[in-house]
C-alpha cells in the first residue's frame, strides 16, 4: 500500500510540472515594481508623518517657553490677613463681632465697609486691633434694634449707609457662611445693655 502511495505521489507531481506554466517576465517585473512602489509610498508617508511631530512637538516647547502655565494655587494678597470663620460642625454659620462703619457706595450694586473685630470680656467688649474691609451686596440682610430707634426691624444694608458711614459706633455679629460669604449682620445691642 505503501508502494501505490507514493506512486500515485510521483504521478501528481510529474503532472504538475508539466501543466505548470511560469509567469511571464513583464509580468514579474510589473509586480517587483508594484511592490517597490508601495515600499516607497509607505517610507514616505511615514516620513513625513514622523517629520511633522517633531515639528509638533517643538512648537509646543516652543510655545510652553514663551507663555509660562498659570500657578496651580494663585497667590493670595499679604496685603489682607484676614480669613472669615467658618462654622463649627453642624452649625450653619459662623459669627465675628466687631464695629462695622465707614460704609460706602460703590456702585449700584455693593456697599464697602471697615471692620474691626471685637474681643469680649466681662459682657463688654474690646477693639482686637485688627482693621479689615467687607465689599456686601446693598441688600445684605440687617437685624437692627437701636439702629431702627429701639424697636427690633429687619432692613437692608443700604438703609443704613447714613448712620454707618461715620466711626467705630455700632457693633455687629456678622454671619458668615461655609464659604467665607457674609450672610447677615445682626446688631449687637446686648454689648450695651
Amino acid at each position: 500500500m505503501a508502494d501505490r502511495l507514493e506512486e500515485s505521489l510521483a504521478d501528481l507531481a510529474e503532472s504538475g510540472r508539466r501543466h505548470a506554466v511560469p509567469p511571464a517576465p513583464e509580468r514579474i517585473r510589473a509586480r517587483g515594481e508594484q511592490r517597490r512602489r508601495r515600499r516607497r509610498a509607505a517610507l514616505a508617508s511615514g516620513g513625513a508623518l514622523l517629520a511633522a511631530a517633531v515639528a509638533l512637538g517643538g512648537l509646543s516647547l516652543v510655545r510652553a517657553a514663551r507663555d509660562p502655565e498659570p500657578p496651580a494655587v494663585l497667590p493670595t494678597s499679604a496685603a489682607s490677613p484676614f480669613v472669615p470663620p467658618t462654622p463649627a460642625p453642624g452649625a450653619e454659620y459662623a459669627e465675628e463681632l466687631a464695629y462695622v462703619y465707614d460704609a460706602v457706595a460703590e456702585g449700584d450694586d455693593t456697599v464697602r465697609v471697615t471692620v474691626e473685630p471685637l474681643r469680649t470680656a466681662r459682657g463688654g467688649a474690646t477693639p482686637t486691633g485688627e482693621v479689615h474691609t467687607l465689599t456686601l451686596p446693598r441688600g445684605t440682610p440687617v437685624e437692627t434694634r437701636r439702629l431702627s430707634g429701639g424697636k427690633p426691624a429687619d432692613l437692608r444694608l443700604d438703609e443704613l449707609l447714613d448712620r454707618l458711614a461715620a466711626g467705630p459706633k455700632w457693633a455687629f455679629a456678622i454671619d458668615y457662611d461655609g464659604e467665607g460669604r457674609v450672610h447677615s449682620l445682626r446688631e449687637a445691642y446686648w454689648l450695651g445693655d
